[in-house]
């Protein structure tokens, strides 16, 4: 029951509107039913032994109805017309209902997602975030689906009771006794289908989460022969999903398949009671028998639409824990001060750290305006987490960050992100053209500001050369471009907005000596206008550098390209494996 208010809260207005369609649905059909009863006493000619049909004919001729075979059938199939187009109007709305449910899911996810602070990602399997977007929605609005269907059979069985308690009030309650008996017994059917649907989700989750994986580092795997590990994995996963499905289907058979004998049973039983216990006239008897069938097989239905609404709510509760957890990892929205980059950055006394690893001690830096300041410092020294700082992905724990002497915490973030131009580490270009991977769905950018980027990145000249221009297809993940290609088109994507800052994360690591100068030569040019800040390890970055921060011991220290030259390594470094790539590949 918990889940089917849940989901009535949903869409309360579609819910309300969809059960008062319902009632008058019921209404209408349980109207056209009284008129079943003394339509059988003429047919019999037994008018006089049944006090109900009596009853009916004298309520009927009251309101100038004449109670023959033709009026009675009128009244039947009227009511029937009239219930079918209340239910057809209803029905649009559930299907209406379950649309928009689909979508609330999504978006409310998609908007804590969003909203939340940046470490809560790096703890998140992007695969199951995709799947709580894509298949667990889904699941949860059919389940709604088959909510409103529960709440619609449960006001037909209140219609078909009311009008067989005339006829017979303890046939009716014995039926209903009975009935509620019988779907205790097989609940236990329901219960098992519960386990299997709750399998299924966590299955689902684990199998797109890894299958995401594996096809990020395909490439790697599939270089070192162990893509059949993956294979292997992914196989076994989708056996047991396999099972998990099975066991849902069979335990949703079963019930149907022992309601069906349980229902003829209990009406042969039923009828002998009516006949020769309780000595109910023909007609009465042929009233019930046909109401009481009617009445346990709505109660058999409800069972198995209720059946499968508890095989669809584990994806319903596994997508609100995910809203949940994403919603208790928002990021502050305290700033509200607007922002400005007239004289520069400064972090002063910062401490930070990850839980008990701790990162920066007393950090304390100057970052000049429109300068290029590489950050130095071997692997692991937090100099990627120095960007996360600046960009206001995290806080730090004590000490502050000023923004033209204002505390970034009194800035307000997502306008101080609006100024920023982010090159990441392991820049991903979309499977779309070179245009659209540059202005990614911005309205406000044209190709014109695509055209300026490129420019200012350096890429329009082999962008330009190219036989389909702007518009050629890059490939998944820009494989059909080179590395140095593939980097520029992202300073270009970060260049489009006109930022004021922009940031780098190991822009020219995996790039050859070629392109790694002409990334360089870029980042010098845009110190005109841009106040840049990467950082690197690799010799030619530091050297093109204004000013240069070498990180060590959680302090940084400001140093001459001579003296950084001890935080670059003599060789250049092999691009280390992804986080992805690690895994697959320990495995």
């Amino acid at each position: 029951m918990r889940t089917l208010f849940a989901y009535c809260m949903l869409s309360p207005r579609r819910t309300a509107y969809v059960l008062v369609a319902l009632l008058a649905a019921g209404i209408a059909e349980g109207l056209s039913l009284t008129a079943l009863l003394p339509l059988l006493s003429i047919a019999v000619g037994d008018s006089a032994s049944s006090d109900m049909g009596r009853h009916i004919a004298e309520v009927l001729q009251n309101i100038g109805i004449s109670p023959t075979i033709g009026a009675m059938l009128l009244i039947i199939v009227g009511g029937m017309i009239l219930k079918s187009l209340i239910l057809l109007m209803a029905n649009r709305q559930v299907g209406y209902a379950v649309a928009h449910v689909a979508t609330v899911l999504r978006l409310e996810l998609i908007d804590a997602l969003l909203a939340s602070r940046w470490q809560y990602y790096l703890r998140q399997p992007m695969g199951s975030l995709a799947n709580s977007v894509a298949t667990e929605a889904y699941r949860a609005a059919n389940g709604f689906e088959h909510s409103v269907t529960v709440l619609a059979l449960a006001v037909q069985v209140v219609v078909y009771g009311t009008v067989a308690m005339f006829v017979s009030w303890e046939a009716t309650l014995t039926s209903i006794l009975v009935g509620i008996i019988m779907m205790q017994v097989l609940h236990q059917l329901i219960r098992a289908t519960r386990k299997a649907g709750t399998r299924q989700t966590h299955l689902l989750r684990n199998l797109l989460t890894y299958l995401s994986d594996v096809l990020v580092s395909v490439k790697s795997l599939k270089a070192m022969a162990r893509d059949n590990v993956a294979e292997a994995i992914l196989r076994d996963q989708t056996q047991q999903l396999e099972k998990a499905t099975r066991r849902e289907i069979i335990a949703r058979e079963a019930l149907m398949a022992l309601q069906e004998p349980i229902l003829a049973t209990l009406m042969a039983i039923g009828l002998y009671l009516a006949l020769e216990i309780w000595g109910l006239s023909l007609p009465s008897v042929m009233v019930m028998v046909f109401l009481l069938t009617r009445l346990l097989s709505l109660l058999n239905k409800t069972q198995r639409k209720y059946q499968n609404l508890m095989a669809q709510e584990s994806a319903y509760w596994a997508l609100r824990t995910a809203v949940a957890e994403a919603r208790a990892a928002a990021e502050r929205t305290s700033g509200t001060r607007e922002p400005t980059l007239e004289k520069g950055i400064s972090l002063r006394h910062v401490n930070f750290d990850y839980d008990t690893r701790p990162i920066f001690q007393d950090l304390t830096l100057e970052i000049p305006v429109r300068s290029f300041t590489t950050i130095a410092g071997p692997s692991g020294v937090g100099k990627s987490t120095m960007l996360d700082l600046l960009c206001g992905l995290v806080d730090p724990k004590s000490g502050e960050i000023l923004v033209d002497g204002v505390p970034m915490r009194d800035i307000n973030p997502r306008a101080w992100r609006r100024m920023i131009g982010y090159v990441a580490q392991e820049n991903v270009l979309l499977h779309d053209s070179i245009l659209n991977n540059i202005l990614v769905g911005a309205p406000e950018l044209t190709e014109a500001d695509a055209e300026r980027a490129l420019r200012q990145a350096g890429a329009w000249e082999f962008v330009s050369g190219l036989p389909e221009g702007l518009y050629t297809i890059v490939g998944e993940r820009g494989g059909l471009l080179s590395g140095g290609q593939r980097q520029r088109i992202a300073i270009a994507r970060a260049l489009a907005h006109r930022p004021l800052f922009l940031v780098l994360d190991e822009p020219t690591s995996a790039l050859d000596p070629e392109s790694e100068r002409l990334v360089c030569e870029t980042l010098r040019n845009l110190t005109q206008e841009l106040t840049v800040v990467a950082v690197s390890h690799q010799p030619a970055l530091i050297n093109a550098a204004d000013v240069i921060f070498a990180l060590s011991k959680g302090k940084a220290e400001r140093v001459q390209p001579a003296e950084a030259a001890r935080y670059a390594p003599a060789e250049r470094d092999t691009p280390p494996l992804s986080h992805r790539e690690a895994v697959f590949v320990s495995r």
